[in-house]
This record gives C-alpha cells, sequence and structure tokens, in this order.
C-alpha cells in the first residue's frame, strides 16, 4: 500500500514539472514576442510591447505554472527571482508584476486588459486570450 501511494505521488509531481506553460496576451494584441522578450518584460527591462504600447504583466504565486515559467522562460528559481525584485524594489528602480492566483483569474486579467502579458498550464487555455508563445 505504501510503494502505491508513493508511486502515486512521484507520478503526480513528475506530470506537473513537465507541464507546458503558455504565454498569453489580450486577443486583440498584434505584437509578436520572442522568449528574450518575454523574460526582458518579466525582469522589468522591458517595459512596451514592439509597438510602443506600455505592458501590463502579471505572475503567478506558488502554482505549478509559475515554477515552470520561472525555470524555462526566466532562468531563475522563484526565490532567486524574490531576491532579484527585492533589491530592485528597495533601491527603487522597479516594482515586480502583480500576483494572481491561479490560472482563470490570469486569463480573466490578460482578458480584461489589452496591455497586459501573463502566462497560464497550456491546457487551460481558451480563445478569450492570443498563445504568443509555448515553453
Amino acid at each position: 500500500m505504501k510503494k502505491l501511494i508513493l508511486a502515486s505521488a512521484l507520478s503526480l509531481c513528475s506530470i506537473n514539472a513537465f507541464a507546458e506553460v503558455a504565454v498569453i496576451v489580450n486577443a486583440g494584441n498584434a505584437n509578436a514576442l520572442d522568449a528574450d522578450t518575454i523574460k526582458k518584460i518579466y525582469l522589468g527591462k522591458a517595459k512596451s510591447f514592439g509597438d510602443g504600447t506600455k505592458v501590463n504583466p502579471v505572475n503567478q504565486d506558488g502554482t505549478a505554472a509559475a515554477d515552470e515559467f520561472n525555470d524555462k522562460v526566466v532562468g531563475k528559481s522563484g526565490s532567486q527571482l524574490n531576491a532579484y525584485w527585492s533589491k530592485l524594489v528597495f533601491t527603487g528602480k522597479g516594482t515586480p508584476p502583480e500576483k494572481l492566483g491561479s490560472d482563470q483569474a490570469v486569463i480573466d486579467f490578460v482578458a480584461a486588459n489589452a496591455d497586459a502579458i501573463g502566462y497560464i498550464d497550456s491546457a487551460k487555455v481558451s480563445d478569450k486570450v492570443k498563445v504568443v508563445g509555448k515553453y
């Protein structure tokens, strides 16, 4: 019985560890974004889309999608990213993206804001938003 429970727990962890993350923007956003530009947006180094429109990024807080995005796109762990933003906030050089608690919250925010960008589990993508990258 213990082996079965352990095997089930390990398989759930491995499923979450390899989830594909979709970076999404408002459905009306015509900008194309590559991974490097997305990384710059989430590190506060890019403040607008290619057409000059201000960008409004949102993060997820404590989700598997956040862990995958931070690892695959930003190249930092959650704790490294928190330390990075703490330093920028302390020195007055930046404000971190707002954190939302779920894929659905991100979808709703991005769908309602023309300048928004976010990321979600790719299995949750809906026609309310446009996917600009999968990682």
